[in-house]
């Protein structure tokens, strides 16, 4: 690629960077005629990188449309200077308001995005206007290292960053951060239901830019953690927590009790843990459901918000990532008039989500579906849902108990415990109930030899059980930026699975990173599934011995595909990875 002409210094015009592209072979002699009539025809204020994306030109070598990003990448190399993707996630954004002012940042259209001991990073969409550079330096007391980045993005994180860094000033300025018993009087305030002293209102404008940053970050949980010296603001993305923020310890607090406020929970109370929920609305308009949890620490109280969003809690099948081979045994099974349906794995591995979509399935005009739950993950209208209260000695035992005398067809018991609530599972199957729940084990036939150790006798599970699914959550792979993986062979990947063998298509990709996925190379999760269907083979040799090892063969004879296979079935086709699979399922025997 020629670069740029050294002479040219100050902004952009668009025919310029239309000669440009031209005399750099990334657009034909017919599409710079073409660009040059239609951007000649009607004057526009916009940037003149925006005002090329909106031509929609085409790119010489495949036709692609230049849009705004492959624009800035190849200005940053037309310019000599790098090209970056901004990731919110990794930008300090204390540090970032503390370089520069927001008019400043506003004024010349740069984003500082990491700030050192000795340099600061800063964005630009003008890579030849370099007037501000100097004063920056004289301010900051640091070199600046310029980038080359999307505008659009600029302009978005430039409002974004520093208007969470004033709303953070003003609470601290307000009092709630500088000392616990400031906020008190915010509390106090808040109970008697008068208006809030304008500067608290930094406060809400934190709380407020938390949802909507997590929402647009698809974050399934937001942690709110205090530290020794400042509180620490992370989110779970994709089922990996990444750090977002620091913010003073005061701020941390008064957030944590803002939305204690709004969860309809104890604020003065911070010395037991604390449940509540919250109902919200995302930056698309529909309403999301948050669940509270505080627990406390040795540095404050802990907070976390498990986000519930309306498009991904309820799924079908083929969306929760079942093969077609399971999907038919699954759906075999839900439809069985009676008996106990089992979903085991790891706390996070998505048993709520499968639970409830296989429910809602289920649950028409003519059943009664009523569910037992600790606590109420998600509310369904088409369910009957009850909440147990330890306090009040009503667990899982009793909530089974009562439900047996509201007239249930179908049944969902959180979590199988312990024996009382186990017998009382199989005595709802043994009267003509279909009944699911969950456990926590690694595999399918591992939650038949928990409930014998529970004391469950093998006669009553062969009565009663009759299928498991055990199940993971694996990332998968960005669709927009993914790439074959030429290193991973089909030997390869069998080696993984052996004595297993693919025999189908194989085709892996690897994760390379864009901005869709926040350069991570993932979007996303899916499940990896292990059903167990209880044969009569399979009853045989339960109650002949009941040991794991032989369950689990008796099971992969009946059918059952185990999790790893699963796994390397998805990665086969292209949807995730070898090292997520093997992170996240047990081995093979």
């Amino acid at each position: 690629m020629a670069p740029a002409t050294p002479a040219h210094v100050g902004p952009i015009h668009w025919r310029l960077l239309v000669d440009w592209l031209a005399a750099d072979g990334m657009i034909s002699p017919e599409e710079f005629q073409r660009t040059v009539a239609r951007c000649s025809q009607a004057e526009s204020s916009q940037p003149a990188l925006a005002r090329l994306a909106s031509v929609a030109m085409q790119r010489a070598r495949d036709g692609k449309p230049l849009d705004m990003e492959m624009l800035a990448e190849w200005l940053a190399g037309r310019a000599g200077l790098p090209y970056l993707r901004i990731d919110p996630l990794k930008v300090d954004v204390g540090k970032v308001a503390d370089t520069m002012s927001a008019v400043y940042a506003e004024r010349h259209k740069v984003l500082p995005l990491q700030v050192g001991p000795t340099e600061v990073m800063v964005a630009t969409a003008e890579p030849f206007v370099t007037d501000w550079v100097g004063e920056v330096e004289r301010q900051s007391r640091r070199s600046v290292r310029r980038v080359v980045a999307n505008p659009q993005d600029i302009q978005r994180y430039t409002a974004e960053f520093f208007a969470l860094a004033k709303s953070v000033r003003a609470a601290q300025k307000s009092g709630s951060g500088a000392a616990p018993a400031s906020f008190e009087q915010l509390v106090e305030l808040g109970k008697t239901n008068k208006q809030l002293d304008a500067n608290d209102q930094g406060v809400v404008q934190v709380v407020d830019w938390l949802w909507q940053y997590a929402f647009n970050q698809r974050a399934s949980d937001i942690h709110l953690e205090p530290r020794r010296d400042q509180g620490v603001i992370r989110f779970r993305i994709d089922g990996v927590l990444h750090p977002v923020y620091q913010m003073p310890m005061g701020v941390m607090n008064a957030m944590v009790s803002r939305v204690k406020l709004l969860g309809r929970m104890d604020v003065v109370e911070k010395r037991r843990p604390q449940d509540g929920r919250i109902k919200t609305r995302n930056p698309r308009g529909d309403e999301v459901e948050m669940r509270l949890s505080t627990l406390p620490t040795a540095f404050g109280e802990k907070m976390v918000m498990r986000i519930f969003d309306p498009d991904t809690a309820v799924k079908d099948l083929d969306a929760l990532g079942f093969s077609q081979h399971d999907a038919t045994r699954w759906e075999a099974l839900v439809k069985r008039p009676h008996g106990v349906i089992l979903v085991t794995g790891p706390t996070g591995s998505g048993k709520t989500t499968t639970l409830y979509s296989t429910l809602k399935r289920v649950a028409t005009e003519e059943l009664n579906v009523s569910t037992v739950e600790d606590p109420i993950e998600m509310i369904e209208p088409s369910f009957n849902q009850t909440q147990v209260q330890p306090q009040l000695d009503f667990n899982f035992a009793e909530g089974l108990r009562a439900l047996m005398r509201q007239d249930p067809d179908v049944i969902m018991v959180g979590e199988i415990r312990d024996l009382q609530t186990a017998e009382m599972a199989i005595q709802a199957a043994l009267t003509g109930h279909l009944v699911f729940s969950t456990l926590h084990t690694n595999d399918a036939p591992s939650a038949l030899t928990r409930l014998m150790e529970l004391g469950v006798p093998s006669y009553l599970l062969n009565a009663t059980v009759l299928g498991v699914l055990a199940q993971r959550l694996v990332r998968t792979l960005c669709r927009q930026c993914r790439a074959p993986d030429e290193s991973l062979t089909r030997e390869a990947l069998n080696q993984v699975i052996a004595p297993w063998r693919i025999t189908g298509n194989c085709t892996p990709y690897k994760p390379v990173g864009c901005v869709d996925c926040r350069m991570t190379g993932f979007m996303g999760r899916m499940g990896l599934y292990e059903l167990l269907a209880v044969s009569e083979a399979f009853k045989e040799r339960l109650h002949q011995n009941g040991q794991p090892g032989g369950l689990r063969k008796q099971a992969l004879v009946d059918g059952m595909r185990p999790l790893r296979l699963a796994g390397a079935l998805r990665v086969a086709e292209g949807l995730t990875t070898v090292d997520e699979v093997l992170s996240t399922t047990p081995p093979l025997d």
